[in-house]
């Protein structure tokens, strides 16, 4: 009896022990979420602890500043990788390419898209439906009509236009023949920096003293400026500047005079836009081009602004960023710094 009683007790302890670790298997696992190792994953700023899919619609990778600006974008997104998931789609020069971009963004439900628009016309309505359906939109470089955007980001291109207007009305001293070599005249910056330069020429712009003696749209492409300025070059017998709206216009223009065979190029004076350090910098080191301006490319700006989105932050409607000019005397020390125009006051009671 008492060996009876003691098989009872054994195998009601086997069948306890048995059970706790039955139990213990069903145990669910931790939450993603869950700080795991003192390392918390869950970004305080949002309510889900997941990245924001942030979608970027490039116009084009076809020049050399915007190879730098989608390079730039990763590299600030890289450094947030818990909260930014970053898609580059590249248009490859093709509006209705772009146009498709934004929407198969809106249709993948991204939760943020940024874009540098080729066109500003042509993009206003698909940014407008992405806005429609509650994703925030960032414009980058070129603006787009109307103010159906959340934040727009880029440099003054009428200030900056205006900078290089008055640096070759002082290296003319106020007379002299220009060759202006435009970007796309379709987008707001080619636009833009045709305008400013002609504000910057001043009352030396006109007949008699600074004359633009051509002034082709040359679409921001290295090879349509040097076509264009063997052109130039065929024609007219006196040049003293050539103003190109970006630094490939103004490079292939230099690349043609040289082609000439006559020394012009050593002769007139070549300015441009853009200020990247391998290229425009690098051209006014070599003695290439006279001056660059620098034409910030707003990624750092654009991910501080997708972080303050996800965080459910306020972003301000336009940020509005600087230049500097870039001559073979400054740029060493950094480039004479020009900031923005500050803000027109609000009048009174607004």
């Amino acid at each position: 009896m008492r060996f009876n009683v003691r098989i009872l007790v054994v195998v009601a302890l086997c069948a306890l022990v048995a059970l706790s670790f039955g139990c213990a298997k069903k145990t669910p696992p931790p939450s993603p979420n869950t700080t795991v190792g003192g390392n918390n994953t869950t970004n305080p700023g949002s309510t889900t602890g997941k990245p924001w899919v942030v979608g970027m619609s490039q116009c084009t990778e076809d020049e050399p500043w915007r190879v730098k600006m989608d390079d730039d974008l990763k590299k600030f997104a890289a450094d947030h990788p818990v909260e930014i998931k970053l898609e580059v789609k590249v248009a490859e020069d093709k509006v209705e390419t772009q146009q498709a971009q934004v929407r198969e963004f809106i249709t993948e439900g991204v939760d943020c898209i940024i874009i540098s628009p080729k066109e500003s016309q042509p993009l206003t309505a698909p940014v407008g439906e992405a806005m429609d359906k509650g994703i925030p939109v960032i414009v980058l470089d070129r603006a787009i009509t109307g103010d159906k955007y959340t934040c727009f980001i880029g440099g003054d291109n009428v200030m900056i236009g205006e900078q290089a207007g008055k640096f070759v009305d002082k290296i003319l001293k106020g007379k002299g023949k220009v060759v202006e070599l435009m970007g796309l005249q379709t987008s707001i910056p080619g636009q833009d920096r045709h305008n400013g330069f002609l504000k910057g020429l001043g009352k030396d712009y006109g007949k008699g003293k600074i004359e633009i003696i051509f002034n082709p749209d040359c679409h921001w492409k290295e090879t349509d400026a040097q076509n264009e300025m063997k052109s130039a070059l065929s024609r007219f017998p006196q040049i003293d500047a050539v103003y190109g709206h970006n630094d490939p216009s103004a490079h292939g223009a230099y690349t043609a005079a040289q082609q000439e065979g006559k020394g012009r190029e050593k002769t007139i004076k070549f300015i441009g836009i853009d200020g990247n350090p391998t290229e425009g910098m690098k051209y006014v080191k070599d003695g290439v081009l006279t001056a660059t301006f620098l034409y910030p490319n707003g990624t750092k700006e654009a991910v501080d602004m997708v972080l303050k989105l996800k965080a459910g932050e306020k972003v301000p409607k336009k940020i509005v960023l600087g230049t500097a000019e870039f001559t073979k005397d400054t740029i060493d020390t950094g480039g004479r710094i020009i900031p923005p125009p500050a803000a027109a006051p609000k009048p009174a009671g607004g």
